[in-house]
């Protein structure tokens, strides 16, 4: 059975939503952050980046949202979430799902995480200081570039919950969703489908 260590609310989210959409046989394994569970010798032997999400197959352990989500997609071939059997398409997912991971999550971590890039508490308060600029022009990036009703249009994949996951982010992070249209129209959509809801329960129980 797989095993998704995941936080509530943190980028582990996607994953536990596509696993919803999927009907996985799957369990779920809480990395308490409040606790700092994540810096343990335990969770660090199965993620020694100390994040979430990991999910652990027969194969063994998965890291990184995109990776996972294209497993996810993979192992569940008749839901087509990847759109795996159009290169173009499967392409364009993929580069929909890394610019959210390289620069959309990087982006929203210098909010959170300076520690990663800088020593001076003067250099956090600037990072903080510039998040709602870089995160409302990534989302205006994302605004432009999206179809409807989902992320690539017709088609629901798993672009789907690794935006609304970030969606969620966004107010936090001093971005007004509603002034952008596409995004928050999916959003609305999203929160409305079983599997979200589903995922989204099984993160606050």
């Amino acid at each position: 059975m797989l095993n998704l260590f995941y936080s509530p609310g943190a980028c582990s989210q996607a994953s536990h939503i596509a696993l919803e959409e999927a009907g996985a046989d799957y369990k779920q394994t809480l990395v308490d952050f409040k606790t700092s569970e994540q810096t343990d010798a335990g969770f660090l032997a199965i993620n020694p980046l100390g994040r979430v999400p990991a999910l652990a197959t027969d194969a063994g352990i998965l890291t990184e949202t995109p990776a996972i989500l294209v497993y996810i997609a993979h192992t569940n071939p008749d839901l087509n979430l990847a759109l795996s059997d159009d290169p173009w398409a499967f392409a364009q997912v993929q580069s929909f799902n890394s610019f959210l991971a390289s620069t959309v999550h990087v982006n929203h971590a210098h909010g959170r995480r300076g520690s990663r890039w800088a020593d001076q508490q003067s250099s956090y308060d600037d990072m903080r200081q510039k998040l709602p600029q870089t995160m409302s022009a990534c989302i205006q990036l994302v605004e432009d570039r999206m179809q409807t009703p989902w992320v690539m249009g017709d088609a629901y994949t798993i672009c789907d919950p690794y935006l609304f996951t970030i969606a969620n982010w966004l107010e936090a992070d001093g971005v007004t969703l509603q002034n952008y249209p596409r995004v928050a129209d999916h959003h609305t959509r999203m929160a409305a489908r079983p599997a979200v809801i589903r995922a989204l329960a099984k993160e606050q129980a």
